[in-house]
């Protein structure tokens, strides 16, 4: 049987139950967390974060234009302003301007940056040294005897990782800050950041200007002598020629064929229009007038005949065809045809001749316009040369003439240095901060806490979504539609403890606030073991557990008693021994006669509960070797008796599946008000489906938090198969603290936590 899908109501309580059952964990993640957050805060340096403020403008003027420097002037307007601001933030962050800085607050000496008396390191410093093993790479550059080339460059990465430079969003201010543990030190290098970046800039652009100065002067020069050679070259060729000057000659030539040519174009747009006309005529009939003749006399002779049809047609359903007046209009029609037919004859050689005059004007003017290009064609071949060389030249001299504009820019830009003028200018200096940016405590704690408290409870929900064992009724019942006949709580007892190694399992204490127990109840804590306990402790809160089963047990077939039921689980240790044991015990109680049958003829157990000797019982009596009589043996509790496994037998299934055992089943339950058999685990022998299908109910035993679920469905199905009539399921060793059942009834845990007063 699948498990069942049911859609149901999101339970808080049951998310708060899944935390309560793995707090440990919870508590151990977001403690950790917290823990490690608070360490990391308070012991950490304080770091502090001035900043300054730069205005950078692109210059107003042509004279030094950033524009030029960087090629920018093919961009759009908002797209030169990003490049131009993200190249600033570039030559901020350059190594070149970070000598500087350093250069001038002579960072070498510094204690701060490894100078004299500055070589400790922080516990955060060389645990960091440790984690990205740069103490290894510091003991090979050593031992390989390499010493520095630069002895800044060591202050420059330090520089350029606590250096941050952030545009102010929509407007042209970048602001500089620096990272440092110095507040004092980290003011001055973002001051000098800012000075000496406008330094940087003005000999960025000197240095730009007095190049582009160098450049110009040689283009001049060069482009001088060319345009001196090309003129030469010019002059000899129009004396060669002799082109003396082409203007109104050249103008008229090449004005007449432009008409020539646009007169040929109409003549062949009239001849294509005439052919069409014409053909269209002449392949026309008086019944298949094309609508494209514009012919007024054959448009209305056509109209006039199609009427005449028409009224023909109408008239012949009314007279004969030999009707006088239908042969009088029949012979209007015909004349009438006759008479279109002569009108297009006409008009088709009326277009036939226009169309002939049309071919023969196109044809002429077509000689006219090739001889014209041979005649400009002819013309153009002497200038061409001539043409080019004086474009060149003129080209050359524009070129020129921009050359040395631009000369003169570079040179007053190149006397304007010592100016010092720049569109850059410092808004706000950087003050000595007083108060740190890091470590946050409050932010780190409250961050700690709130993830701790998440991951915690996400934690939780992981063990719980891979936690695939049973929790309780509830599951089961999504997961078989079997009902829950009762929960049998976990005894705690000092083998247990032993046994786990140290690991504590769950117990039922008293409550702390209770200062006496009920005269009549024992408490938990002097029960040491859970075998026959609601015969040794009747009054215990395990013995009314007991009662409650077989209780459930005895309720669930009012209609029908069973007389035999069979005890079973998934797999072994799930106690269902015990069960059969107890449950015995309390129908015995309550004046029932119930006899015992081992059924586990591999591994029995109920001959040592019961103190009884295991020489003579079931197998004995199957095999013919004793009488049922004498496997039976009368317990040391009044109404109950015991078969027991009796000799361990080479083939129990074949025993557990013969005549025999069928005979005894039908014999036994004459004679006695209930049998109990103990089964084997469904899933590690065949001999419980073999027993399933001989009584009439089978109770099944499941350990929470042991049985996994496969395993119990599994185990189901196999009794479903054989046609088995599973009453319910008992819950055995129960942690009631956090089983899902006593979340849904907490009055019951709640009963059993708080024993009475």
């Amino acid at each position: 049987m699948a498990y069942k899908d049911e859609r149901r109501e999101i339970d808080l309580m049951e998310y708060w139950r899944v935390i309560l059952k793995r707090k440990h964990i919870f508590f151990i993640f977001a403690g950790t967390l917290i823990v490690l957050m608070a360490l990391y805060s308070f012991l950490a340096p304080s770091k502090y974060k001035p900043s300054a403020s730069l205005l950078i403008e692109e210059d107003p003027s042509k004279i030094l234009s950033i524009q030029d420097e960087f090629g920018l002037m093919g961009y759009p307007s908002q797209m030169r302003d990003m490049v131009f601001l993200n190249t600033q933030i570039t030559m901020l962050e350059s190594e070149s301007l970070a000598e500087r800085v350093a250069t001038k607050l002579d960072l070498l000496s510094r204690k701060e940056f490894g100078g004299p008396e500055g070589s400790g390191k922080s516990l955060f410093a060389r645990i960091g040294d440790i984690v990205t093993f740069k103490w290894l790479r510091s003991r090979t550059d050593a031992s390989d005897g390499e010493e520095l080339s630069d002895p800044y460059r060591e202050i420059i990465a330090k520089m350029s990782k606590a250096l941050e430079i952030e545009p102010v969003r929509d407007t042209k201010v970048l602001r500089i800050s620096y990272i440092s543990k110095h507040p004092l030190l980290a003011t001055e290098i973002v001051n000098t950041y800012a000075k000496e970046y406008i330094n940087f800039y003005i000999d960025k652009k000197y240095q730009t200007t007095q190049q582009a100065s160098n450049f110009l002067d040689e283009r001049i020069i060069t482009l001088r002598e060319d345009i001196s050679i090309k003129e030469r070259e010019l002059q000899r060729y129009a004396q060669e020629k002799e082109i003396v000057l082409l203007t109104d000659t050249e103008s008229v030539a090449h004005s007449k064929f432009a008409d020539l040519d646009k007169a040929y174009t109409q003549a062949q747009i009239e001849r294509v229009n005439a052919e069409a006309k014409y053909r269209a005529l002449r392949d026309s009939t008086v019944d298949s007038l094309p609508r494209t003749v514009e012919n007024r006399l054959i448009q209305d002779l056509e109209e006039e005949y199609t009427q005449m049809k028409n009224e023909y047609q109408q008239k012949l359903e009314i007279f004969k065809p030999d009707y006088p007046e239908m042969i009088s209009l029949k012979t209007k029609i015909e004349s009438m045809r006759n008479q279109l037919g002569e009108e297009i004859q006409r008009a088709t050689a009326l277009a036939e001749n226009e169309y002939r005059s049309a071919l023969r004007r196109e044809s002429s003017l077509r000689n006219l316009r090739e001889q014209q290009r041979s005649d400009l064609a002819q013309l153009d071949s002497d200038a061409i040369l001539y043409n080019n060389l004086k474009t060149e030249v003129e080209n050359m001299r524009r070129l020129l003439n921009t050359l040395e504009g631009m000369q003169e820019e570079t040179k007053v830009s190149a006397q304007l240095k010592g100016l010092e003028t720049t569109s850059i200018s410092i808004i706000d200096e950087a003050r000595v901060p007083k108060n740190p940016v890091s470590p946050n405590k409050m932010r780190n704690l409250m961050l700690a806490l709130v993830f701790g408290l998440f991951g915690g409870a996400a934690l939780c929900f992981v063990f719980e979504y891979l936690d695939n064992t049973i929790e309780g009724p509830e599951v089961v019942e999504r997961m078989s539609g079997l009902p829950s006949l009762g929960v049998i709580p976990y005894l705690h007892s000092e083998a247990d403890e032993g046994k786990k190694h140290g690991k504590r399992s769950p117990r039922r204490r008293p409550s702390p606030h209770t200062t006496s127990l009920h005269r009549d109840e024992e408490p938990p804590s002097q029960i040491k073991e859970i075998e026959l306990v609601n015969h040794r402790h009747p009054t215990s809160s395990f013995a009314e557990d007991y009662r409650t089963v077989t209780t459930s047990i005895l309720l669930s077939h009012m209609d029908r008693p069973h007389k035999i039921m069979a005890f079973t689980s998934s797999l072994p240790k799930e106690g269902k021994t015990v069960t059969v044991a107890n449950i015995a015990v309390a129908l015995a109680q309550i004046n029932k006669q119930v006899l015992i049958l081992d059924l586990d003829l591999r591994k029995p157990r109920l001959n040592k509960i019961f103190q009884i000797r295991n020489s003579r019982g079931l197998t004995s009596y199957l095999t013919g070797k004793c009488s049922l009589e004498e496997a039976a043996h009368k317990t040391h509790i009044d109404n109950v008796w015991l078969i027991p496994s009796g000799p361990i037998h080479p083939n129990p299934a074949a025993l557990l599946n013969s005549d025999m055992m069928k005979r005894l089943i039908d014999g036994i339950k004459e004679e006695i008000d209930y049998v109990l058999l103990d089964t084997p685990p469904v899933l590690a022998v065949v001999d419980a489906l073999n027993v399933s299908a001989l009584v009439e109910s089978v109770v099944m035993v499941v350990q929470p938090g042991k049985t996994p679920k496969k395993s119990f469905m599994g185990a189901v199905e196999q009794l479903r198969n054989v046609q088995a009539n599973i009453l319910g399921v008992v819950f055995n060793k129960s942690d009631i603290h956090t089983m899902k059942y006593y979340d849904r009834y907490p009055h019951y845990k709640h009963y059993y936590s708080h024993p009475a007063e």
